[in-house]
């Protein structure tokens, strides 16, 4: 329920401001909207002083940053808060917050307690950390302005979730522009975006890590460099995981290789990429493997079994578990 006006108090007001409507106002409106307190809250979206008093909370408007008072605005000069001061340095991220930063660090652990409510603490602390450098950061740097890198851009990105909300409101010769119409079907698609960001961090994510944390601490049992890692089956997502451990165990760097069956019950030998590197290895497999396939391939390594090594090294096959151990380790004796 969005209101410009009315003579009649609700029991609840979330107060913002009316006109053009961006990604963080409408973001904070939906996060505040899943908390028990605002559940069912109007929205008032005014910027007359008055009508913004009578709110309870007032978010992206009004010139006020005071948690006491619940006034989250930061376009106020004085305003030059980021997660990291805010926080004490708990929160190591010094993007300038928006509304919906500030609405995130106020209220965001309570909204994962609502979207998330059978996850444990630790779980939850994970969460709330990776949405807000994964999903949150974003929407602050667009909102004030700030590009996510220096250099000029090589084409235009336009499909963004900030870009999407932008279009949602009603064009400048619209004959009746209904801005608070568009900006409920804003705060649905930002709210659906949150969600979904949290739904596959819950069922997806946060088990790819458990899984992964397994197979990396029992890596020597692997092999006793402790260079490869096996999973049993693939699939789940390591290569974030797997370099947070790394980093964790202070020895960034160290895992050269991943073994997994894959879903038609072969055996994959994968190469660990260089973290923010994009296709490059950290030891390929050799060269003279590279592009050769089944016999032929089994014949140049002594493997039984092999099915394939991709042209640039990056993966290989094995129709067995041993046959893909034996040829991560082949590959490792065969760069020292």
């Amino acid at each position: 329920m969005v209101q410009e006006h009315s003579s009649k108090r609700p029991c609840v007001r979330i107060g913002t401001h009316n006109g053009t409507f961006h990604c963080d106002e409408a973001l904070a409106c939906f996060m505040l909207k899943q908390l028990p307190e605002y559940k069912d809250a109007s929205i008032v979206r005014t910027r007359d002083a008055n009508q913004l008093a009578e709110c309870d909370i007032v978010v992206d408007v009004g010139g006020v940053y005071d948690p006491a008072t619940h006034r989250y605005d930061h376009h106020q000069r004085s305003f030059t808060g980021t997660m990291a001061n805010l926080t004490d340095g708990k929160m190591n991220f010094n993007t300038k917050l928006s509304s919906a930063g500030l609405v995130y660090l106020h209220f965001g652990r309570r909204l994962l307690e609502q979207l998330m409510p059978s996850s444990n603490e630790d779980h939850k602390e994970i969460v709330y950390k990776r949405l807000y450098e994964y999903f949150m950061e974003e929407i602050d740097a667009v909102d004030n302005g700030i590009n996510a890198t220096e250099e000029k851009p090589k084409y235009h990105v336009t499909t963004t979730l900030g870009g999407r909300v932008r279009d949602l409101n009603p064009a400048w010769n619209d004959t009746h522009q209904d801005f608070d119409g568009q900006f409920e079907k804003a705060t649905e698609l930002v709210g659906s975006e949150l969600i979904n960001r949290v739904d596959g961090m819950v069922k997806r994510w946060l088990p790819a890590m458990d899984i992964v944390r397994k197979a990396f601490n029992k890596r020597h049992e692997v092999h006793s460099s402790g260079k490869i890692v096996k999973f049993e089956t693939g699939g789940c997502p390591w290569k974030e995981h797997l370099y947070q451990l790394e980093k964790q165990a202070e020895c960034e760097g160290e895992v050269q290789y991943v073994i997994y069956s894959d879903s038609n019950g072969s055996w994959r030998v994968q190469a660990v990429g260089v973290q923010g590197e994009g296709f490059t290895s950290r030891l390929p497999l050799p060269e003279s493997w590279r592009g050769v396939r089944d016999e032929k391939l089994s014949e140049l390594t002594g493997i039984p079994e092999c099915i394939f090594v991709h042209a640039s090294g990056f993966i290989g096959g094995n129709k067995t578990e041993e046959g893909a151990m034996e040829m991560a380790r082949q590959a490792l004796q065969m760069k020292s």
